[in-house]
């Protein structure tokens, strides 16, 4: 992840600066949070921590009801996003051939090999 990127992630922004970067009402920004659309992190004293990237969501949820689209439309949309961004990232690897990949690798890791145990002998 760029640096950029991570910046934009940190969740640092308490719900009140939210509140004044979009113009709503905590109520609301609450509401997108009930309906899943967006998923502040919580600090040590339970308080929701928004990040740049959050605002970005929410700013765009608003810009979508002002045009007229309902929260069960704009909820469609994010799920169709999540879809898509998960196909993307995808390199067609099956599940059995995925769990192969990651049980070779923390052998490897743990120095667990099957050649490694084959000239060590417990």
């Amino acid at each position: 992840m760029k640096e950029k990127d991570l910046r934009r992630s940190l969740s640092v922004l308490p719900i009140g600066t939210v509140m004044k970067l979009t113009s709503l009402t905590a109520r609301q920004i609450r509401y997108y949070e009930e309906q899943g659309l967006v998923s502040p992190e919580r600090n040590d004293g339970n308080r929701r921590m928004y990040s740049l990237n959050d605002i970005d969501t929410i700013l765009e949820i608003k810009d979508y009801l002002s045009d007229g689209l309902n929260i069960s439309k704009i909820k469609s949309i994010y799920e169709k996003r999540k879809k898509d961004s998960y196909k993307d990232n995808s390199d067609g690897l099956s599940d059995q051939e995925a769990r192969k990949l990651l049980s070779d690798e923390l052998l490897n890791i743990g120095g667990l090999n099957s050649r490694d145990a084959n000239n060590n002998s417990f």
